[in-house]
């Protein structure tokens, strides 16, 4: 399973704004960071221009970055970095994250039946949701993902 480059190069971008942002913040700066540009992030990033201007439409439009025009212009995050999930991010592109090929209102997994795996599939795909709903913008420009992942409890096993 992966997640495509929409979500990837969404959430990368996003790291570097809010890593740049807080590199530019001074305590008593505020909330009055200057804009950074798209060139700028997708030069750090390595990324294209182009597919991060149509990234960040829909970024705005989900309230996760605001935007100004002009000269000196670009984005700066429109939330504190702590308030902002990964999930989110993925969300706001649209990105599904799903592991299953099944999707909601089709005929199914295999011939129009659900496939015996189906349930299993759809578990992963809620799992990794739930991995990047618990993590912000500010655990990663932090490093502090290690050790996130928890394991399910597991069942006790009865012998009949």
């Amino acid at each position: 399973m992966r997640l495509s480059t929409r979500g990837r190069y969404a959430v990368m971008a996003m790291v570097e704004l809010a890593a740049r942002q807080e590199r530019a913040a001074k305590p008593s700066a505020g909330k009055n960071v200057a804009p950074v540009s798209l060139a700028e992030i997708a030069a750090a990033q390595m990324l294209s221009l182009a597919y991060l201007e149509q990234l960040f439409g829909p970024l705005r439009r989900a309230g996760l970055v605001a935007s100004a025009r002009g000269p000196g212009g670009g984005y700066r995050l429109a939330r504190p970095a702590e308030e902002i999930s990964i999930s989110a991010i993925v969300d706001a592109v649209d990105e599904p994250i799903r592991a299953t090929r099944c999707e909601d209102g089709a005929p199914g997994c295999i011939g129009g039946q659900r496939c015996i795996t189906h349930d299993l599939w759809a578990e992963l795909g809620e799992q990794i949701r739930l991995f990047l709903d618990g993590l912000t913008l500010h655990d990663v420009v932090h490093g502090d993902i290690q050790g996130r992942a928890v394991a399910p409890r597991r069942r006790e096993l009865t012998r009949a």
